[in-house]
């Protein structure tokens, strides 16, 4: 049994309820690497980054950090970083840095962890040394009761860039844990914790669960002589040049299948050739591409009820491709007129039928839902749907739309939840090439809507998203793997 596994049982066989308390640290922890470097990148991009600050930091890392002093030098050195600017807008630069680079980086097995402790009530806290504006947008994204960071001083809205009481490094992170603790009536003894750094030794022993996270040498020896889990985790690489060939060769597959299936709808005038030929196309692609598609549970209900409304969590580009494939035939969908103006796709989404919708329309919601109601109902066409609408850079599920369910409920047809563990591990929402790997589904049972009410929708709509986020937070462990070389000997050689 893996590290991983064995402690995603002991979450699971833990006591419920917000007394219990699960500590994350950021950065080697929750993500691969440090936020840090997203923020030095922007900085030497905006050509901000002057020759003194980086002889600091050049200085820095040849001696290291190994006490809170040397950890007050590496914040005086970030000070040019955030003075002079206003909270606002570093609370901003954060948030980009979040979404178009850090997401990237979440580790799936500590998303998954993460999501276990939320589904057993516990207090779910982000403990870092990183700055509030590093912490902000992660601590959102998760829910998070309470984000522990290093705070900077502010006068009149501006940041000075000097620090605001003591920095969350080494002992400081676990006085403001046991601190937090005592406010909040926190049980630190039946509590978790995860880190990776040599000086959150003084925060992990605050609890009654550590775990070290793909520990440093010196944390590594202290988990081991003390019997801590260390759970090593590696988010895996690929051979670029592959992945553009692979990327390249769906794209071709998925056009080409199209501009057939529009050719014989001309030559047959069947007006559905297109959407009959895509299905093909699509599967030769994904094939091209690595994508392996595998249903672990519930897929005789992609067939059962249809006429039907699928559902499915949007995490990436490669959703599409993925609902394709399980769909198959007799089928639309619903996107954003945004969509139509892509370039191809656009068209090819156009000529299969999809209804756009105007989000910034609210007002003629019901009116731009007609065509879809009508495919539904008159024509026999099932619906595919994300109701989150927007893509988000992590695994969260957002909140649903309530959109798609008003349709379900005017058309009469049951709605059919479908749960994809990891499309945005393939594909990042802000990649563009395709990664090889399995993407794990489950079908949840039909949800029969035909005794709602109006009234009733937003309370409905936040019933089925509580049924994804069970699904994914109890979604078998045997689907994780927290050993790299296993995650290697996985991939095609010409991928490594």
């Amino acid at each position: 049994m893996s590290a991983f596994t064995d402690r995603m049982r002991a979450i699971r066989s833990a006591p419920t309820g917000k007394k219990v308390a699960a500590l994350f640290d950021y950065d080697g922890t929750l993500i691969e690497g440090f936020s840090a470097a997203a923020i030095m990148r922007a900085r030497l991009r905006s050509m901000e980054f002057g020759f003194g600050e980086l002889a600091d930091f050049l200085l820095i890392g040849l001696r290291g950090v190994v006490s809170e002093q040397d950890y007050a030098e590496v914040l005086a050195a970030t000070r040019p970083t955030f003075a002079g600017k206003t909270y606002a807008e570093l609370i901003a630069f954060g948030e980009h840095l979040f979404k178009y680079e850090t997401a990237a980086k979440l580790r799936p097995q500590m998303w998954q962890i993460l999501r276990a402790h939320r589904e057993m009530g516990h207090t779910i806290v982000i403990a870092s040394s990183a700055t509030r504006f590093q912490i902000e947008p992660i601590a959102r994204e998760i829910g998070a009761d309470f984000a522990l960071a290093t705070d900077v001083e502010v006068v009149d809205g501006v940041v000075t860039g000097n620090v605001k009481g003591r920095p969350l490094w080494g002992p400081g992170k676990a006085a403001a844990v046991r601190e937090l603790a005592r406010a909040n009536g926190i049980d630190l003894d039946a509590s978790f914790a995860y880190s990776d750094g040599n000086e959150d030794i003084p925060y992990l022993e605050s609890v009654g669960n550590p775990a070290a996270v793909s520990p440093r040498r010196i944390l590594r020896a202290e988990a081991e002589s003390r019997g801590w889990p260390i759970i090593d985790l590696k988010n895996p690489t690929y051979n670029r040049f592959w992945m553009l060939a692979r990327t390249g060769a769906f794209y071709a597959s998925f056009v080409g299948a199209a501009a057939v299936g529009a050719a014989a709808g001309v030559v047959r005038r069947d007006p559905h050739a297109l959407v009959k030929a895509l299905p093909t196309g699509n599967d030769v692609g994904l094939s091209l591409a690595g994508v392996h598609v595998q249903v672990l549970d519930g897929g005789e209900y992609l067939f059962s009820d249809r006429p039907c409304v699928f559902l499915f969590n949007h995490q990436s580009k490669l959703d599409l491709p993925v609902m394709i494939n399980l769909v198959r035939s007799d089928a639309t969908g619903v996107a954003k007129k945004e969509v139509q103006r892509v370039p191809v796709l656009g068209e090819i989404l156009r000529q299969a039928g999809l209804v756009f919708i105007d989000r910034t329309n609210r007002g003629k919601a019901i009116e731009q839902l007609a065509p879809a109601v009508k495919a539904l109902r008159d024509d026999g066409m099932s619906l595919i749907v994300a109701p989150e609408g927007t893509r988000s850079p992590t695994p969260r599920i957002g909140r649903f739309k309530k959109g798609p369910f008003h349709i379900a409920m005017q058309a009469g047809v049951p709605i059919v939840p479908v749960v994809l563990r990891n499309t945005g591990e393939l594909m990042w929402r802000g990649a563009q090439l395709i990664r090889p790997g399995t993407v794990e589904v489950m079908v949840l049972p039909p949800v029969d809507t035909s005794e709602w009410t109006a009234d009733e929708i937003g309370t409905r709509a936040e019933e089925v998203r509580q049924m994804y986020i069970t699904a994914l937070a109890d979604w078998p462990l045997e689907s994780f793997v927290d050993d790299s070389v296993e995650s290697l000997r996985r991939q095609p050689e010409e991928d490594r």
